[in-house]
């Protein structure tokens, strides 16, 4: 199948069926897709971990003391080892990947410089891990009706408690209840 669908800065929304234990009922902001295969950050579910805690890690001084509760979160199960800082535009970074003109994606030590210091991005959230896919298989796991998937909003990602988050991201596409879909497709 030709690849012409591009689902970056879309939700993958998990179906009600999708058992996947590091999956079911996440939301997950794509970062990029292409013929290649995608890269997302998962971005509702929070680990007991916190900035914090991370900055405090990586002997980090926090001079701005509100960043040390921000949550982090478990944004897939690869490279669970490895930070990613998915954040509004801001000042540039050393290995940032601007996913649209608003919203980028850093992987380097100094954007957690900046937000200790008070410096960095206007709104973060942060992770711990990725979520991938080959190519084509995010495209088969689609045509088996493991995903929903819908244009992204910074609101849901950045402002909204993460516990609303599967349920807004659906309420975008107009499903009203999640658990009244079919994990059949092409079924009512």
């Amino acid at each position: 199948m030709p690849f012409s669908t591009s689902l970056t800065n879309h939700f993958l929304i998990a179906m009600p069926g999708l058992q996947d234990p590091n999956f079911a009922r996440t939301v997950t902001y794509v970062c990029e897709h292409t013929d290649q295969g995608a890269m997302g950050i998962v971005i509702n579910r929070p680990l007991e971990v916190t900035l914090g805690d991370l900055l405090s890690q990586l002997d980090i001084t926090t001079l701005s003391a509100g960043v040390l509760e921000t949550p982090v979160y478990q944004g897939g199960p690869v490279q669970t080892d490895r930070g990613f800082v998915l954040h509004t535009a801001g000042p540039a970074f050393d290995s940032t990947l601007a996913i649209t003109p608003d919203i980028s994606v850093t992987t380097s030590r100094d954007v957690l410089e900046a937000i200790a210091s008070g410096e960095g991005p206007e709104q973060i959230l942060i992770a711990l891990g990725y979520a991938g896919w080959g190519g084509g298989q995010l495209e088969q796991e689609m045509g088996a009706n493991a995903w929903l998937n819908g244009p992204a909003s910074n609101d849901i990602i950045f402002r909204m408690p993460s516990s609303a988050r599967w349920i807004a991201a659906a309420q975008l596409l107009g499903v009203v209840d999640l658990n009244l879909l079919s994990g059949e497709a092409g079924h009512a």
